[in-house]
């Protein structure tokens, strides 16, 4: 199938990806649009629609991805073109859970010859993501704590040592409305998930697909000192809640609060107090391995 890739910038002199793109052409036609100022994105989806493209390909990170999903979203669903990924990012935690190659070759490959399954999106508000929403505590562990005390629990930043730290972390207040229950929670660190990973290989939700129509949530809540032991096997546990580790499976949830919440939309930060989180079934066609472990 011809495509067209939309190129980060930063990524476009890199010697691999320019090797790989003119190998490709040798097997089909391939144009490329490189960013390079905010807005590109948007811009060049809606040109591709409008002259017909049927299938980009976005090549960055995440947060690459996150950009053009966004940007997708805009577009009616009748006239959205597929999608297929070019990982070029430091974690690529989004192609990595599908599956797609890592080596740009063998992604255009599937870019180019792969089949486009219909999966879901995840809306915050207004505001569209694919992989994973969180917020809370995470974001104020340091980078430098030791690796061998990693234990992450989301957005590349939960560890043990963080854990630690949180006893004297004042825990977000707030009200989950969800479609069969309302929860008030005491918060530290929350996530929201349509992917199964973040933060550089770490497992949020090891069993959420991204064609079910539900999103996997994950919070810690507020414990006692006493308790460290109890949260750190709830954490490595993985399914189901526990005292302090909680976990849902829902096609929305309401978060709100007094206090405005910090969060990450695979990266791309907002701040409120009252989100909306929800899934939106079979909105985006993304060109998968055929063994993708995501698809339910």
């Amino acid at each position: 199938m011809d495509i067209r890739i939309l190129l980060n910038g930063k990524k476009a002199g890199l010697e691999p990806v320019r090797t790989a793109i003119y190998a490709a052409r040798e097997r089909g036609s391939v144009e490329v649009r490189s960013t390079w100022e905010g807005g590109d994105i948007q811009r060049f989806v809606t040109e591709a629609c409008n002259e017909g493209c049927q299938r980009l390909v976005v090549g960055g990170g995440d947060g690459s991805v996150n950009e053009i999903v966004d940007a997708m979203m805009r577009i009616p669903e009748p006239d959205r073109p597929e999608l297929a990924v070019l990982p070029l990012g430091t974690a690529n935690d989004f192609a990595t859970a599908c599956g797609i190659p890592s080596e740009p070759l063998a992604a255009l490959t599937l870019a180019q010859d792969g089949k486009a399954v219909k999966i879901d999106c995840a809306k915050a508000n207004d505001d569209y993501f694919i992989n994973v929403a969180s917020g809370g505590f995470g974001a104020q562990v340091t980078a430098n704590t030791p690796v061998e005390l990693k234990n992450f629990l989301g957005g590349g930043a939960y560890t043990l040592s963080g854990i630690i730290q949180a006893f004297n972390f004042v825990p977000f207040e707030g009200q989950v409305e969800m479609p069969d229950e309302v929860v008030d929670a005491s918060v530290i660190f929350g996530a929201v998930c349509n992917g199964r990973q973040a933060g550089g290989g770490q497992q949020l939700a090891p069993n959420a697909s991204i064609n079910d129509g539900l999103l996997d949530i994950v919070a810690l809540h507020h414990f006692p000192a006493e308790a460290l032991g109890k949260v750190v096997q709830e954490l490595k546990d993985q399914v189901g809640s526990g005292e302090h580790v909680k976990r849902y499976r829902v096609p929305w949830a309401v978060w709100s609060s007094s206090e405005v919440m910090p969060i990450n939309l695979d990266g791309e930060p907002i701040s409120e107090n009252k989100v909306r989180f929800e899934a939106v079934p079979s909105a985006i066609r993304l060109v998968l391995p055929e063994d993708c472990s995501l698809i339910s």
